[in-house]
């Protein structure tokens, strides 16, 4: 008979933990080691307080340097979001061995002493990367409205992904078996970034416009066919207004799958103009005209590079002028177009160099290929 009960009275023992004697061991402890425990207590106050006084120090670091995007700055704001929860666990955890506690007593402020450091970590981590990202945005291009709502998404994914970490980290600290969460959470991933491709396509092109920067707002740039100026840089699309005035929106995934070019960091634009004249032309003249339009080129402010005859059109001699303008910003392209031309028009009629435009001669000739004018000079006598 004893052989049969003794296993149940230890599975008893096993699932009822003894209140009575975890109390009676507890008091035992704070009667026997009251003296260890005062002297852990204060060195525990003190140690509180030595960080509190560093958390304080982190405040103030954070605003003392001028540069609020700096490394120092970005530290402090790390420092200043410690918590004190954080700080009793560590004050108690670094005293803990000098009052020798009991065993289950030392074991909660060992497992609390874990989740706040897990915790405080992770607060650590979410203030130090989203500082440097800051950093790494706002130092060039200030703060605006894209920014702003870009910082608040990668602002939650962040959160999202550290303290899914430290719960996966405090969760196996308490001994459960998180190979089985992990493996759910990654499918759950897939399933999600399977459903909404499109929506994470853009967001994620949209984050890469605004950290590899190809383009900024202001920017003129020309893809395809279409030049245009970039007016709002957003989490889905970018909207451009084209230089003829309407207004373009196209999908951040779809304009970085394009070749841009932009024309905002240009330090000088090359022109080309294109020129007719007649064939009957002199030739003195025709020979003189690339040296007329360097001359006019130089008149006008702007870098000649070449000039000369380039081919024989179907009803002129065709010349052609390359030119930078310098300074695009300060120079329109259209109005240096428009002054070269009334320059070139002006020396030309000047110089008495005609300009050509298409027309049609005819000769007639008689049977035996003499040309004859086209109405004889004697008219027909006409018959009664």
């Amino acid at each position: 008979m004893a052989n049969k009960t003794e296993p149940a009275a230890t599975a008893a023992t096993v699932r009822a933990p003894d209140f009575v004697e975890m109390w009676r061991s507890t008091s035992e402890w704070l009667a026997v080691h009251y003296v260890q425990i005062a002297v852990a207590i204060g060195a525990g106050v003190l140690i509180y307080l030595a960080l509190a006084a560093l958390r304080s120090f982190g405040k103030r670091w954070r605003g003392a340097y001028g540069d609020p995007l700096g490394y120092a700055n970005v530290l402090g704001r790390a420092v200043a979001r410690t918590s004190h929860f954080f700080m009793v666990m560590v004050a108690a955890k670094l005293v803990a061995g000098y009052a020798d506690p009991p065993a289950a007593l030392f074991k909660t402020i060992a497992f609390l002493f874990t989740i706040a450091a897990v915790l405080q970590g992770a607060i650590w981590a979410r203030e130090i990367i989203l500082g440097l990202i800051e950093r790494k945005t706002l130092a060039e291009d200030g703060q605006g409205e894209t920014l702003a709502n870009a910082m608040g998404l990668i602002r939650i994914l962040v959160t999202f992904a550290l303290f899914a970490i430290a719960t996966i980290v405090v969760l196996d600290n308490l001994g459960v078996n998180v190979t089985g969460l992990v493996a759910g959470l990654g499918i759950g991933g897939i399933a999600i970034g399977l459903a909404a491709q499109g929506i994470f396509s853009d967001l994620f092109a949209a984050l890469s416009i605004i950290f590899d920067k190809p383009f900024r707002r202001g920017e003129i740039i020309t893809y395809d066919q279409t030049t245009a100026r970039v007016e709002k840089i957003g989490l889905k699309s970018t909207r451009l207004r084209a230089m003829s005035g309407e207004k373009k929106v196209i999908s951040n995934a779809n304009l970085l799958q394009k070749e841009i070019t932009s024309l905002q960091t240009l330090i000088q634009r090359r022109v080309t103009f294109a020129i007719g004249i007649i064939y009957q032309t002199p030739e003195e003249k025709a020979e003189a005209i690339p040296e007329m339009l360097q001359e006019i080129v130089e008149a006008e402010g702007f870098i000649f590079v070449n000039a000369g005859l380039v081919r024989f059109g179907a009803s002129s001699l065709d010349y052609e002028v390359n030119f930078d303008v310098p300074d695009p910003d300060k120079h329109d392209y259209f109005l240096a177009r428009h002054r070269m031309g009334l320059a070139i028009w002006k020396r030309f009629n000047a110089e008495g160099i005609e300009f050509a435009y298409p027309t049609q001669t005819s000769f007639t000739a008689a049977p035996d290929g003499r040309t004859i004018m086209p109405y004889p000079d004697v008219q027909p006598v006409r018959q009664a």
